[in-house]
């Protein structure tokens, strides 16, 4: 009988795991923000303290979207700049190096052509 409770009492707390699991998933989904241009914009031009309504530095393109660390284009006086949005909210637009020491910047800045002594 002991053994019986044992295994019901794992099951259940098993099963409840596994469900408590899953919701967290789903909402992981839900809950992820995704960076639009207007929102890209709106944080580059608060971070630069430009009107919002008519910023000098405009946000061209979304290279890569990731809720951590996403690579914009600005495009300020016709010069194109590699920026980045850190956590949805911080803009930054110097180099940035990964975990092996490789210019992430330099990379995209040749991928896009844009020449680097523009800016």
């Amino acid at each position: 009988m002991m053994g019986l409770t044992l295994k019901l009492c794992y099951d259940i707390g098993y099963f409840d795991a596994q469900s408590l699991k899953n919701d967290k998933n789903a909402e992981l989904s839900v809950t992820q923000p995704v960076l639009t241009m207007e929102s890209a914009q709106r944080i580059v031009s608060g971070a630069l303290i430009e009107d919002p309504a008519n910023p000098k530095t405009i946000v061209d393109q979304i290279i890569k979207n990731n809720p951590h660390l996403s690579t914009i284009i600005i495009k300020n006086n016709k010069l194109k700049k590699i920026a980045w949005i850190i956590d949805m909210r911080l803009f930054f637009t110097g180099d940035v190096f990964n975990d092996q020491g490789i210019n992430l910047t330099k990379g995209m800045e040749n991928q896009h052509n844009i020449n680097r002594g523009d800016h």
